[in-house]
């Protein structure tokens, strides 16, 4: 399975957890919560891959990396966003000059 069609994949079963009982399911328990806990968690894994990434040991900024994402993918699925919405994103600053496109954004 290519990365794309992993993250759908994901996404789909994100999309199911909104429903699924919160005793039952980690991120069920999360959207339960509501946003201010999904946020929470997206900052503790931040905390986290950027002390790993510190550290330097590369099996911890793979694993925190995994945790970050996965919380952001979380996030997004709360929104009713998925992850194809933010490739396009990134497909569409693709070979622009991060300095343009910050430029354009604030024009």
């Amino acid at each position: 399975m290519n990365s794309q069609d992993f993250l759908e994949q994901l996404a789909l079963v994100l999309e199911v957890r909104k429903k699924a009982d919160p005793e039952n399911s980690y991120v069920a328990s999360l959207y339960h919560k509501g946003l201010d806990k999904i946020l929470k968690k997206i900052g503790e894994e931040a905390t986290e891959t950027v002390i790993a990434a510190k550290d330097g040991d590369k099996a911890q900024i793979i694993y925190e990396t995994a945790d970050l994402w996965f919380h952001t993918l979380v996030l997004l699925a709360y929104h009713d966003l998925r992850p194809q919405d933010v490739l396009q994103e990134l497909d569409r600053r693709f070979g622009v000059s991060g300095l343009v496109e910050k430029a354009q954004r604030e024009a």
